[in-house]
């Protein structure tokens, strides 16, 4: 793809997700931007910015803290949060928190409650009406039927054979009393446009996906980075220093790393181009058949 045809592509990818944020914030009652700290939410978050430029964006953004996130991506998120100024509420289920649910022993239930439950709760507690997050397409075949503006029903819940036509990029914003939004302005993007488009905007990412040694052990077949103490090794584990980076980011005893020299952007875009795997084959929990990412997502997840 020549440069012209690629700054052309994604000048198109990017006119039409400022028009869907614009859209939302103008036809709903009180929108916020989901914010999960991976260079989806990162690109979301840069659009957001552009969009209302040079006032400040008319919505906060969320964060729900399973309180497993590799400590990196909170530094992260903290800091982007005072340099742009937009407004971070963060959220954590503490009922789970008490209960002791974690992602090592309850890897499901670990989901379904600090993640599933805890968006639907943080939804509520504010009276949200329309969620803007960062998910793609191309990502998960369920993820493949969703509208840009995802109806949902009462109590978050998703049902593929409810949701509305969008012709021509036509959308229905209209709301019952128990509905809501879901709304995804980066559906048509993949992968690699998201990388294109965070070098040619120069959008600083989580230093998590570029490669670099860490601290890695192997737990059921997944190479794994120990962020801190509370996992401890099981017998016959051992911590081995690996040149490793992440393609998707999440809890960290549930993100599978990958063997990489990729520690810039350029580096980065040369593996998209020779991979044929899914990003989101790191995410353990994806791999569990009773949990496929249909299911949590008529559940509520995001």
């Amino acid at each position: 793809m020549g440069v012209t045809r690629l700054h052309t592509h994604l000048d198109r990818l990017e006119a039409e997700s400022i028009r869907i944020m614009r859209e939302t914030v103008a036809e709903c009652r009180k929108p916020v931007l989901l914010y999960s700290i991976g260079k989806d939410s990162s690109v979301l978050l840069h659009l957001l910015l552009k969009a209302f430029y040079p006032a400040r964006p008319p919505l906060p953004m969320l964060h729900v803290n399973t309180t497993w996130k590799f400590r990196e991506m909170i530094e992260f998120r903290d800091r982007v949060a005072a340099e742009t100024g937009v407004d971070l509420i963060e959220y954590i289920n503490r009922e789970g928190v008490r209960q002791g649910t974690d992602p090592v022993n309850h890897a499901s239930r670990h989901t379904e409650i600090m993640k599933t439950q805890a968006l639907r709760q943080a939804l509520a507690q504010y009276q949200f009406d329309a969620a803007i997050g960062g998910a793609r397409r191309d990502e998960d075949p369920a993820r493949a039927k969703e509208r840009v503006f995802s109806l949902r029903g009462a109590g978050q819940r998703w049902e593929p054979r409810k949701q509305r036509p969008e012709p021509w990029g036509l959308f229905n914003t209209r709301l019952a009393h128990d509905e809501t939004l879901r709304v995804f302005p980066l559906s048509d993007w993949t992968e690699l446009d998201v990388w294109l488009y965070i070098r040619r905007e120069g959008i600083e990412v989580v230093p998590l996906y570029f490669a670099k040694e860490r601290p890695t052990f192997v737990r059921n077949g997944a190479l794994l980075v120990r962020d801190d103490e509370r996992v401890p090794l099981e017998p016959g584990e051992k911590l081995i220093p690996k040149r490793v980076r992440f393609r998707t980011l999440g809890c960290w005893p549930l993100t599978a790393a990958v063997e990489s020299e990729a520690a810039d952007l350029d580096a980065i875009i040369a593996e998209m181009l020779d991979t044929r795997q899914s990003e989101r084959a790191g995410r353990i929990i994806d791999l569990d058949p009773s949990d496929s990412m249909e299911r949590k997502k008529r559940e509520g997840y995001f």
